[in-house]
């Protein structure tokens, strides 16, 4: 696999961003993006992993970057659980290695689009157990959500920003809306907004991200 893009800040760093790409894309995806926010962020680093590049069922099985295998579409997605697993593995392993190099966890966010998204919902809520300094769901869904999970009083003080399209066709608003509600109903302190666009990022939504980042790691 490929060692993760590490963009470091202006000043010491004292905070980070783990921010995973969406199906078919690159660990370069959303690197002007990171550039862009730590002109705010100068104590920030950001790290951008590299999804494997495997078979995806829903595409032909063309391979391609992917943090999971999507083995059906609809009703809801069919997705291989084991490997959403193993990339949330890989995302702990980030976790730790900031922990490790001074940074509290309570000052780590971690961000995805669309499956990257998906990966860092079940990091935060499933897999690591402790709090963190919040997750940021771009034009994402929650497969591995369900009414039955209760996560832990840590879990539920890392805060949530959902941000959606209204014209989504890919991730379909209703998909992103139900990982928002379940968040909600846990009493997760997680804020929704969707903006006019369909499944990318516009420079308002980056305005908001910027805004939402500076008010927990400044």
């Amino acid at each position: 696999m490929n060692s993760p893009l590490v963009i470091q800040p202006e000043k010491p760093a004292d905070s980070c961003v783990i921010w995973l790409h969406g199906l078919g894309a690159d660990r370069y995806d959303f690197l002007p993006v990171a550039e862009l926010l730590q002109q705010t962020l100068r104590a920030t680093r950001f790290v951008l992993p590299q999804a494997p590049t495997r078979a995806v069922t829903v595409n032909g099985g063309y391979a391609m970057p992917s943090w999971y295998d999507i083995r059906a579409m609809s009703p809801a997605r069919a997705i291989s659980v084991e490997e959403m697993d193993e990339s949330a593995s890989t995302v702990i392993s980030l976790i730790e290695e900031q922990v490790a190099a001074g940074i509290d966890a309570s000052r780590i966010v971690l961000a995805g689009f669309s499956q990257g998204g998906a990966v860092v919902l079940h990091t935060a809520f499933v897999r690591w157990k402790s709090q963190l300094g919040g997750v940021l769901a771009l034009s994402t869904y929650a497969p591995t959500f369900d009414d039955s999970m209760q996560p832990s009083p840590e879990q539920l003080l890392t805060p949530v920003l959902s941000l959606h399209g209204t014209r989504d066709d890919v991730v379909l608003t209703p998909m992103g809306r139900n990982a928002y509600d379940h968040l909600k109903r846990w009493g997760v302190t997680a804020d929704w907004q969707d903006y006019p666009m369909a499944h990318e990022v516009l420079p308002q939504e980056i305005s908001d991200i910027a805004a939402w980042l500076t008010q927990r790691l400044s």
